[in-house]
Protein backbone atom coordinates (compact mmCIF):
# COMPACT_ATOMS: atom_id res chain seq x y z
CA UNK A 1 0.00 0.00 0.00
CA UNK A 2 1.09 3.59 -0.51
CA UNK A 3 -0.24 6.80 0.91
CA UNK A 4 -1.75 9.42 -1.37
CA UNK A 5 -1.33 12.24 1.16
CA UNK A 6 0.64 13.01 4.30
CA UNK A 7 -0.17 15.81 6.74
CA UNK A 8 2.51 17.03 9.16
CA UNK A 9 0.95 18.98 12.03
CA UNK A 10 2.88 20.95 14.64
CA UNK A 11 1.70 21.01 18.24
CA UNK A 12 0.02 24.02 19.85
CA UNK A 13 1.68 26.71 21.93
CA UNK A 14 3.53 25.79 25.13
CA UNK A 15 4.86 27.94 27.94
CA UNK A 16 8.33 27.48 26.47
CA UNK A 17 7.10 28.79 23.10
CA UNK A 18 5.44 31.74 24.80
CA UNK A 19 8.59 32.66 26.73
CA UNK A 20 11.09 31.99 23.94
CA UNK A 21 12.82 28.98 25.47
CA UNK A 22 14.18 26.05 23.51
CA UNK A 23 12.38 22.79 24.25
CA UNK A 24 13.92 19.92 22.36
CA UNK A 25 13.15 16.77 24.36
CA UNK A 26 11.91 18.67 27.42
CA UNK A 27 8.33 17.55 28.05
CA UNK A 28 6.47 20.86 28.24
CA UNK A 29 2.69 21.22 28.34
CA UNK A 30 0.29 23.12 26.12
CA UNK A 31 -0.98 26.48 27.29
CA UNK A 32 -4.68 27.27 27.16
CA UNK A 33 -3.92 29.10 23.92
CA UNK A 34 -2.27 25.95 22.59
CA UNK A 35 -5.29 23.82 23.41
CA UNK A 36 -7.56 26.32 21.68
CA UNK A 37 -5.29 26.37 18.63
CA UNK A 38 -5.74 22.61 18.35
CA UNK A 39 -9.52 22.88 18.72
CA UNK A 40 -9.74 25.58 16.05
CA UNK A 41 -7.69 23.46 13.64
CA UNK A 42 -9.89 20.37 13.93
CA UNK A 43 -12.61 21.41 11.43
CA UNK A 44 -10.02 22.17 8.75
CA UNK A 45 -7.88 19.11 9.37
CA UNK A 46 -10.95 16.87 9.33
CA UNK A 47 -11.30 17.70 5.65
CA UNK A 48 -8.12 15.79 4.82
CA UNK A 49 -9.80 12.52 5.82
CA UNK A 50 -6.87 11.04 7.73
CA UNK A 51 -7.10 7.32 8.46
CA UNK A 52 -4.56 7.37 11.26
CA UNK A 53 -2.66 9.88 13.39
CA UNK A 54 0.82 9.17 14.71
CA UNK A 55 2.10 11.57 17.38
CA UNK A 56 5.37 12.21 19.13
CA UNK A 57 5.39 10.86 22.66
CA UNK A 58 6.16 14.32 24.06
CA UNK A 59 2.98 15.55 25.69
CA UNK A 60 2.68 18.80 23.73
CA UNK A 61 2.31 16.79 20.50
CA UNK A 62 0.40 13.94 22.09
CA UNK A 63 -2.16 16.28 23.66
CA UNK A 64 -2.55 18.25 20.42
CA UNK A 65 -3.17 15.03 18.50
CA UNK A 66 -5.64 13.80 21.11
CA UNK A 67 -7.80 16.90 20.62
CA UNK A 68 -8.14 15.88 16.97
CA UNK A 69 -8.55 12.12 17.33
CA UNK A 70 -11.09 12.50 20.14
CA UNK A 71 -13.16 14.81 17.96
CA UNK A 72 -13.14 12.66 14.83
CA UNK A 73 -12.82 9.17 16.29
CA UNK A 74 -9.77 7.82 14.47
CA UNK A 75 -6.83 5.85 15.90
CA UNK A 76 -3.90 7.56 17.61
CA UNK A 77 -0.48 5.98 17.67
CA UNK A 78 2.50 7.22 19.66
CA UNK A 79 6.07 7.05 18.34
CA UNK A 80 9.10 8.53 20.06
CA UNK A 81 10.90 8.81 16.71
CA UNK A 82 8.72 11.87 16.06
CA UNK A 83 10.27 13.78 18.96
CA UNK A 84 11.73 17.21 18.37
CA UNK A 85 15.45 17.65 17.80
CA UNK A 86 17.43 16.88 20.92
CA UNK A 87 19.11 20.20 21.68
CA UNK A 88 21.42 18.88 24.36
CA UNK A 89 22.80 21.60 26.64
CA UNK A 90 20.68 24.23 24.89
CA UNK A 91 17.40 22.82 26.14
CA UNK A 92 15.57 25.20 28.47
CA UNK A 93 17.63 28.21 27.40
CA UNK A 94 16.66 31.27 25.40
CA UNK A 95 18.48 32.05 22.17
CA UNK A 96 20.21 34.95 23.92
CA UNK A 97 21.44 32.61 26.65
CA UNK A 98 22.75 30.16 24.06
CA UNK A 99 24.49 32.98 22.21
CA UNK A 100 26.13 34.19 25.41
CA UNK A 101 27.55 30.74 26.19
CA UNK A 102 28.28 29.61 22.63
CA UNK A 103 28.89 32.76 20.54
CA UNK A 104 27.94 32.33 16.88
CA UNK A 105 26.60 28.79 17.35
CA UNK A 106 22.94 29.74 16.84
CA UNK A 107 23.68 31.16 13.38
CA UNK A 108 25.58 28.00 12.43
CA UNK A 109 22.74 25.81 13.74
CA UNK A 110 20.18 27.76 11.71
CA UNK A 111 22.18 27.50 8.48
CA UNK A 112 23.71 24.02 8.71
CA UNK A 113 21.43 20.98 9.13
CA UNK A 114 24.44 18.82 9.94
CA UNK A 115 25.40 20.94 12.98
CA UNK A 116 24.90 19.26 16.35
CA UNK A 117 24.31 21.30 19.52
CA UNK A 118 26.48 20.12 22.43
CA UNK A 119 25.19 16.72 23.60
CA UNK A 120 22.32 16.96 21.08
CA UNK A 121 21.56 15.79 17.55
CA UNK A 122 21.55 17.32 14.08
CA UNK A 123 18.51 18.01 11.93
CA UNK A 124 19.76 15.40 9.46
CA UNK A 125 19.61 12.80 12.23
CA UNK A 126 16.10 13.95 13.16
CA UNK A 127 14.91 13.61 9.56
CA UNK A 128 16.35 10.11 9.28
CA UNK A 129 14.45 8.79 12.29
CA UNK A 130 11.26 10.58 11.24
CA UNK A 131 11.32 9.26 7.68
CA UNK A 132 11.31 5.72 9.12
CA UNK A 133 7.87 6.46 10.57
CA UNK A 134 6.68 7.82 7.22
CA UNK A 135 7.88 4.70 5.43
CA UNK A 136 6.14 2.39 7.89
CA UNK A 137 2.82 4.25 7.70
CA UNK A 138 3.20 4.42 3.93
CA UNK A 139 3.45 0.64 3.78
CA UNK A 140 0.29 0.17 5.84
CA UNK A 141 -2.16 2.79 4.55
CA UNK A 142 -3.32 3.92 1.13
CA UNK A 143 -5.17 7.16 1.88
CA UNK A 144 -4.13 10.00 4.17
CA UNK A 145 -2.06 9.85 7.35
CA UNK A 146 -1.23 12.62 9.80
CA UNK A 147 1.91 12.96 11.88
CA UNK A 148 1.60 15.30 14.87
CA UNK A 149 5.06 16.44 15.81
CA UNK A 150 7.34 19.47 16.19
CA UNK A 151 8.49 22.42 14.12
CA UNK A 152 12.12 21.46 13.75
CA UNK A 153 11.24 17.88 12.87
CA UNK A 154 8.65 18.94 10.30
CA UNK A 155 10.94 21.33 8.45
CA UNK A 156 13.78 18.78 8.49
CA UNK A 157 11.51 15.98 7.33
CA UNK A 158 10.22 18.23 4.54
CA UNK A 159 13.73 18.71 3.22
CA UNK A 160 14.37 14.98 3.43
CA UNK A 161 11.13 13.97 1.68
CA UNK A 162 11.72 16.43 -1.15
CA UNK A 163 15.28 15.16 -1.58
CA UNK A 164 16.57 18.70 -1.21
CA UNK A 165 20.33 19.10 -0.81
CA UNK A 166 21.06 19.25 2.91
CA UNK A 167 22.67 22.66 2.48
CA UNK A 168 19.31 23.97 1.20
CA UNK A 169 17.23 22.83 4.21
CA UNK A 170 17.83 26.11 6.01
CA UNK A 171 15.84 27.89 3.28
CA UNK A 172 12.66 26.30 4.62
CA UNK A 173 10.90 28.64 7.03
CA UNK A 174 9.88 27.57 10.51
CA UNK A 175 6.48 26.06 11.30
CA UNK A 176 4.08 28.07 13.46
CA UNK A 177 2.24 26.52 16.38
CA UNK A 178 -0.61 24.27 15.23
CA UNK A 179 0.16 24.89 11.54
CA UNK A 180 0.59 22.06 9.06
CA UNK A 181 2.43 20.96 5.95
CA UNK A 182 0.83 18.71 3.33
CA UNK A 183 2.45 16.30 0.88
CA UNK A 184 0.59 14.62 -1.97
CA UNK A 185 1.90 11.81 -4.11
CA UNK A 186 1.94 12.05 -7.88
CA UNK A 187 3.62 9.59 -10.25
CA UNK A 188 5.20 7.87 -7.29
CA UNK A 189 6.87 11.01 -5.89
CA UNK A 190 6.03 13.21 -2.94
CA UNK A 191 5.13 16.78 -3.83
CA UNK A 192 4.74 19.67 -1.41
CA UNK A 193 1.15 20.90 -1.59
CA UNK A 194 1.22 23.39 1.29
CA UNK A 195 3.75 24.53 3.86
CA UNK A 196 3.08 26.14 7.24
CA UNK A 197 -0.65 26.48 6.56
CA UNK A 198 -3.09 27.18 9.36
CA UNK A 199 -6.23 28.85 10.58
CA UNK A 200 -6.50 32.61 11.04
CA UNK A 201 -7.73 32.31 14.64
Amino acid sequence: MTLSRLVLWRHGETEYNATGRMQGHLDSMLTETGMNQARFAVPVLTGFGSEVVVASDLRRARDTATVFTSAVGIPLRIDERLRETHLGKWQGLTLDEVEAEWPGAVDVWRSDATFTPPDGESRVEVAERAVQVVNEVDAEFSGTAMLCAHGGLISSLTGRMLDLPVEAWSQLAGISNCHWTVFTRRAGRWRLSSYNAGTTR
